[in-house]
């Protein structure tokens, strides 16, 4: 089954055209967001909205399937932040400069880890975070509901 125009308008409407994963804004991507399945089709996820989240390509990409991450300071596997059931601000906060979201909580470290949200797997690209601080000096970024 696809997902229809109408739940499409409805959750970019109710992320506020932000990816729910590492709060970039729509607008000023290059592409429109995706709509992506918390619980994966492929895990027997469904299209009902309830199970769906608005994310940037980039988010959505290294989400693949996966539902579970590792917390680096404990090791433990942990859901994902899921974006229907938990506040952003209850898991992450972005650092002083704007440019990094940092994990909070077990859950929110997991996710920072598993999506990649600062660029940090590869050594020496940091595309993620030198966008942000265009962002930034643009007066565009992070949102102001976001907590530091």
């Amino acid at each position: 089954m696809t997902i229809n125009e109408l739940t499409r308008q409805l959750v970019r409407k109710r992320a506020g055209y932000l990816c729910e994963y590492c709060h970039s804004p729509e607008k000023i991507s290059t592409s429109r967001f995706t709509i992506d399945h918390i619980q994966p089709r492929s895990l027997n996820g469904s299209d009902n909205s309830d199970n769906l989240a608005l994310a940037c390509s980039r988010c959505n990409q290294r989400r693949y399937n996966f539902i579970v991450g590792r917390d680096v300071e404990t090791s433990a596997i942990l859901p994902l932040f899921n974006p229907r059931q938990q506040q952003w601000s209850d898991h992450f906060i972005w650092n002083a400069d704007g440019t990094k979201i940092v994990g909070t909580t077990p859950i929110g470290r997991a996710t920072c880890e598993r999506l990649d949200l600062n660029d940090e797997r590869y050594r020496g690209e940091r595309s993620i975070q030198e966008a942000r601080a265009l962002w930034v000096q643009a007066g565009w970024h992070p949102p102001s509901e976001d907590p530091r």
